[in-house]
């Protein structure tokens, strides 16, 4: 069974078992979080809408994303400003689905 879940303004896939990494939320980690789910589906059934669903997902670890460089450079000047920024992310175990 999977969902699809809206997460800070994005949609992701979630199935259980499995790990998914959001944009930072205000949650401990080990804590438990429970997420709105658009769609739920399996193998016999698609469900849009209709009840609210709900996954709930267990806040693994806060982290910090991969560093993305910025570059403003203006040529024959001399001028050139590096500057570098990393997002702040977390990861979530999906438990349960329903």
């Amino acid at each position: 069974m999977f969902a699809i879940v809206d997460v800070g303004g994005k949609q992701y896939r979630a199935e259980e078992g499995h790990e998914l990494v959001v944009d930072r939320l205000d949650a401990a980690e080990g804590s438990t979080v429970e997420l709105n789910a658009i769609l739920v589906g399996s193998p016999d059934e698609l469900r849009v809408g209709g009840e609210p669903s709900r996954v709930t997902a267990k806040v693994v670890e806060h982290l910090r994303g991969p560093k993305l460089v910025v570059l403003k450079f203006t040529p024959k000047r001399g001028y050139k400003r590096k500057m570098g920024f990393r997002s702040a992310l977390t990861r979530l175990s999906v438990e349960q689905i329903g």
